[in-house]
């Protein structure tokens, strides 16, 4: 049972998934199939989590043309890109490639150096997830790196009424979290308004049924640490939260996860990336 750590043990207990965890938990190697590699080597974007110097942890998109993401060896990823602004020379990174075109995804976790074409990771976690509360998307194409930034990067303590409504409009979310073992980063989805905004820092919403295996409210168990990334799909607009999350368990099996934002980052036009409309998941759980 080594893919997993006590944090995440604790939670499949209490929630009557022990069995179907373990079961689940083979899948996790430190190794990078051909099929993986292929995945890898076609995706226009990575999701990455990381705790900054200051200790936040962050979710953070990056892009680029495919192959700017390949895999160089069965336990080596390397990313045309840079590590994103304060995240350490050798620190412990999770990474989610996303595919929306096909509701297709995929999770690598391992330790991220600097190198002469960006950045490599040496994978000590890699693992597929099921399409579930995946929204499907056409990508549209690239935009003109020149028109990118649309505007400043906006930070601050405390959300915007704009970005209010970003959130409450979302129906996917990422979300990065740390605990002693590493780092993960995963995914969330829904129908719009799945993510409900109490004030200015606070966010709560449902975690719904997935894999069993509790990667994400493990580490919250041991590190309340979190970082989530919203991504305007149509402007390319990101927006990065960092605070402190824990899990709410209610009745019937209910569980309710609730962020407190410490930091937010607003950057226009990041991505070049853009999208159609989604077609949702039919697994998404209607709103009540």
């Amino acid at each position: 049972m080594t893919a997993y750590h006590p944090g995440s043990l604790a939670v499949q207990e209490r929630v009557g998934v022990r069995r179907l965890a373990e079961h689940v938990g083979r899948s996790i190697g430190p190794g990078i199939r051909p099929i993986a590699a292929a995945f890898l080597e076609a995706q226009p974007m990575l999701v990455l989590g990381a705790a900054d110097a200051a200790g936040r942890m962050r979710a953070s998109l990056l892009t680029g043309r495919p192959g700017f993401v390949r895999a160089t060896g069965p336990h080596t990823v390397s990313v045309a890109a840079g590590l994103p602004e304060g995240t350490p020379d050798g620190a412990p990174v999770g990474t989610l490639a996303l595919d929306p075109r096909t509701r297709r995804r995929m999770r690598l976790n391992g330790t991220a150096r600097r190198s002469a074409r960006g950045f490599t990771i040496e994978a000590e976690q890699v693992f597929s997830n099921c399409p579930k509360y995946l929204q499907k998307r056409e990508l549209y194409g690239f935009a003109d790196a020149p028109g990118l930034q649309t505007g400043p990067v906006r930070h601050g303590t405390a959300l915007t009424p704009d970005q209010e409504r970003l959130i409450r409009a979302a129906d996917t979310f990422f979300v990065a979290t740390g605990a002693p073992d590493g780092v993960d980063a995963s995914h969330r989805g829904g129908n719009p308004g799945f993510v409900t905004v109490a004030s200015p820092t606070e966010l709560s919403w449902t975690d719904y049924p997935g894999n069993a295996m509790f990667l994400t409210l493990g580490n919250l168990e041991a590190d309340g640490r979190a970082g989530l990334l919203f991504l305007d799909w149509a402007t390319g607009t990101t927006l990065q939260l960092s605070g402190r999350a824990h899990t709410v368990y209610g009745a019937e099996g209910n569980r309710v996860v609730r962020f407190r934002l410490d930091h937010a980052t607003e950057t226009p036009g990041a991505s070049p990336l853009r999208w159609s409309a989604p077609d949702y998941s039919p697994a998404n759980p209607p709103l009540s």
